[in-house]
């Protein structure tokens, strides 16, 4: 079938720096919690890796990890920059595949993704650009589909996503490698780009961060038995303090919390930059 592309993809090419293994944390994720969302599609569900970067070994590493959950899935690699699509192409097999394009999610025939991830894209953009960006992803969702726009470190050690579906933002889950943590709002300047400028006094997300800092600081006793227990016994202090939290003790243990983001949404709209 002759490959179709977008006249004018929507977007701007971003920097596209990425490294092996550094979206781990999402993809365990994604394969975890969310792979029902695969399991249930009637047919091959679709997956697109949205602004892969340079190198597209994020995109080759996200079929490998959820052929385990669904064998026939099919990842699509969606990039910008015409240059980073040919460097995809060799590395081309059965359920792997790579095309020019940007937030419009071009498909083959019109198909729509079960999932997109769209990790250390939106970061690099004006936080007034995220409300449209995200409805514009979840218009492109099969029935049942979801968004994840996500941002983390260099290596991949303290990542932070939200969720969306066909109703909006979901959820906010913050993944941290615990060891060495020092404190879990060292977290804060990965935030996706419609929470990073709200870690303020007064802002949602700020009183989050905060609530955790200080039942980590209470558990510091626990640390004698491991960096796991006493975070696992921290986020369970918070959810009992009344935080919506999404999740439980098997993804504590794996450095995870989620958390429902009507608790972190920012309690204004994102300021114009024009007017900035």
């Amino acid at each position: 079938m002759a490959r179709s592309t977008p006249t004018r993809p929507v977007g701007v090419v971003t920097r596209g720096t990425t490294n092996p293994n550094r979206l781990r944390r999402l993809d365990r994720w994604l394969a975890g919690p969310q792979a029902w969302r695969l399991r249930r599609a009637p047919r091959s569900p679709v997956v697109v890796d949205l602004g892969y970067g340079a190198s597209p070994v994020t995109a080759v590493e996200l079929h490998e990890r959820l052929r385990r959950v669904r064998p026939d899935v099919r990842v699509v690699g969606i990039e910008i920059d015409p240059a980073r699509v040919e460097a995809g192409r060799p590395l081309e097999r059965p359920g792997l595949t790579f095309r020019l394009g940007g937030f419009e999610v071009p498909l083959e025939d019109g198909e729509r993704p079960t999932l997109v991830r769209a990790s250390n894209v939106l970061r690099q953009y004006d936080e007034s650009d995220v409300p449209a960006t995200w409805d514009r992803l979840r218009e492109r969702l099969t029935p049942g589909g979801l968004v994840v726009d996500g941002t983390c470190d260099e290596l991949g050690r303290r990542h932070a996503w939200v969720a969306l579906d066909a109703d909006g933002p979901a959820t906010l889950t913050l993944s941290l490698r615990l060891a060495g943590l020092e404190r879990p709002s060292d977290v804060a300047e990965r935030l996706p780009k419609a929470l990073i400028h709200r870690n303020v006094p007064g802002e949602r997300v700020h009183d989050w961060l905060t609530a955790l800092d200080r039942a980590w600081d209470v558990a510091a006793p626990l640390a004698s038995y491991g960096v796991r227990q006493r975070w696992v016994s921290a986020v369970g202090a918070v959810r009992d303090q009344g935080w919506p939290v999404q999740d439980g003790p098997g993804r504590w243990r794996l450095g995870e919390v989620g958390v429902a983001w009507a608790a972190v949404a920012p309690l204004t709209a994102p300021a114009d930059p024009q007017r900035a």
